[in-house]
């Protein structure tokens, strides 16, 4: 029993001990563990597959880059392929640009086929301007409304039609390109322009002494509106002052550097004193707040739809010719005045307004005439049996006025083409049309 029991115990030991010795070698024939699976290396398919749909940011990139090299070698390429025989326009340089010694400039590239010029249609070359003009329904106002709208600008009129007539601009309305606003520019006004052409005021003696409190409001609450207007929105202004800043001068001819000899408490103050105000606010506006102003001091000034009974002393005189009334001389006729037709005063505000000079500038034809003269050239352009009939003269009437514009001609370019004897005709075939309407208004 002892025998057989001793026997199991020892085949046991052996059972374990080769047990034992076995597992060594089946550890090391069994691969090390590991959390991932080997990787198996890829083939091209799987490797274009992994690019296509897991690396799509890159192939964008790449994408980006090639079409970048494309356009940036593509003019490169174009001008060693065939298409070197089709036109093209280029620029040739000339050695004369750069050799001013050489009496023969010969260009130093040969000249390349050039496309055909072609026209550049209306109002691409330039951006069309927003503009206000106050005081537009007048007689200057409305011709310059016509030459902006002309060229091509949206135009804006502020008139409170005090002095100005719906008339005169009758011809803009259903034009979308124009808008009227009745409005008295000593009232603020919020708008959104490029340019500010300020001529809202009465300009003859018998609308400006009628009420010549409203006159000089205007003048100085008026210019203030307009300028805090420019101010707030960055627009060019213009202001149209007037040769009743010199007062009764005594330089002559006047340039605008002369300051005047004006009478500050007399019945033609609230307009002269009025504009000399004026000046003074734009002036200061443009020195202490950065506004661009342009200042025009304009002459006497003529040509139709001027008021038929303004008081001015070429409307009047056409008027009473027409209806055959003696012409109405004040003082003895031998004061003297420079008249100008309104286009060449609106083409010389719009010189003005688009050239880089502040101003003053007199405005103004040189040619001068007494009134004895005016009234001849008036007789023998309507009617040479007109006679003349002496009065009394005015108040403050200044006895010379005559423009210096050597400065507009030299800075501007700008003078007068229209003489006086050209342009009263003119005047005169507008005076007729509305003398002959009114009349038959009035059944006569």
């Amino acid at each position: 029993m002892s025998a057989t029991m001793k026997q199991l115990h020892k085949q046991s030991s052996v059972n374990h001990r080769t047990r034992d010795e076995e597992i060594p070698g089946t550890l090391q024939s069994t691969p090390p563990y590991s959390p991932k699976a080997l990787k198996h290396p890829r083939s091209l398919s799987r490797s274009l597959h992994y690019l296509f749909r897991e690396q799509r940011l890159l192939f964008v990139l790449v994408g980006i880059l090639i079409g970048s090299t494309f356009f940036i070698l593509q003019p490169s390429l174009s001008r060693l392929g065939p298409s070197d025989h089709q036109p093209r326009a280029s620029f040739s340089i000339s050695s004369d640009l750069f050799d001013s010694s050489s009496s023969n400039p010969v260009t130093t590239t040969a000249q390349p086929h050039h496309r055909p010029v072609t026209r550049v249609p209306v109002q691409i070359g330039q951006r069309r301007k927003r503009i206000v003009v106050t005081g537009g329904g007048g007689f200057v106002g409305s011709h310059l409304v016509d030459k902006l709208i002309a060229r091509g600008d949206d135009v804006i009129v502020i008139d409170n039609f005090f002095t100005g007539r719906k008339d005169n601009l009758v011809h803009h309305f259903g034009n979308p390109r124009f808008e009227l606003i009745r409005h008295d520019v000593v009232d603020p006004i919020l708008l959104e322009v490029d340019q500010i052409y300020h001529l809202a005021c009465p300009a003859s003696p018998v609308h400006y002494k009628y009420n010549p409190i409203k006159t000089i409001k205007t003048n100085v609450m008026g210019t203030l509106n307009m300028l805090g207007l420019a101010k707030r929105i960055g627009a060019r202004f213009l202001l149209t002052s007037t040769s009743e800043v010199y007062g009764d001068p005594l330089q002559h001819p006047q340039k605008e550097t002369y300051w005047g000899n004006v009478n500050p408490i007399g019945v033609r103050s609230c307009y002269d004193e009025g504009k000399r105000t004026a000046e003074t606010l734009a002036m200061d506006y443009h020195r202490g707040a950065g506004v661009e102003v342009r200042i025009a001091r304009i002459f006497n000034t003529y040509g139709p739809r001027m008021g038929l009974d303004d008081g001015r002393v070429v409307s009047n005189f056409v008027a009473q010719a027409i209806r055959k009334q003696p012409l109405t001389v004040y003082g003895d006729g031998k004061q003297t005045r420079s008249f100008q037709y309104v286009s060449d005063l609106v083409d010389g505000l719009y010189a003005l307004m688009e050239g880089e000079h502040v101003g003053p500038f007199n405005l103004g034809n040189p040619g001068e005439f007494t009134m004895l003269e005016l009234a001849e050239v008036v007789k023998e352009t309507i009617d040479s049996s007109a006679t003349i009939e002496f009065k009394p003269n005015t108040a403050d009437d200044p006895h010379k006025r005559k423009p210096d514009i050597s400065r507009a001609k030299e800075l501007l370019n700008w003078e007068p083409k229209i003489t006086l004897r050209e342009g009263l005709p003119r005047m005169v075939s507008d005076f007729r049309n509305r003398i002959l309407n009114e009349d038959e208004g009035k059944g006569l």
